[in-house]
């Protein structure tokens, strides 16, 4: 379940990321090259990332976009604001999602 939710939390982030990227173009906070370049390879590093998350470094490696997600504060402020929302869904979805599951695996031992 854990693995569930984060990868929905992650595919979510992708299609904000998009959002973003659009934004950060036509703001002019970033050239059009590095704007779309790097939007494109955070879109593509999000969704491999959800289909990662089986492995605990996937795991990891998910935290760290959040904290990325966060850090586009510094072109794009509003993202501050944004991605501490995302991050707070990501922490619930991590601490739910492992409570489903060690619920899960208990009731399973119980039945056996």
């Amino acid at each position: 379940m854990s693995e569930s939710l984060l990868s929905i939390v992650l595919a979510l982030e992708a299609v904000l990321l998009f959002f973003v990227m659009l934004t950060a173009f036509g703001v002019k906070a970033l050239p059009p090259a590095a704007a779309f370049g790097g939007g494109t390879a955070l879109i593509i590093a999000l969704v491999l990332t959800a289909r990662l998350l089986r492995y605990q470094w996937g795991v990891w490696l998910g935290w760290l976009l959040q904290a990325v997600l966060i850090a586009i504060g510094l072109l794009l402020p509003v993202m501050y604001f944004i991605g501490t929302g995302f991050a707070a869904i990501w922490v619930y979805c991590f601490v739910k999602g492992r409570q489903i599951d060690i619920a899960k695996r208990t009731a399973q031992e119980e039945a056996s």
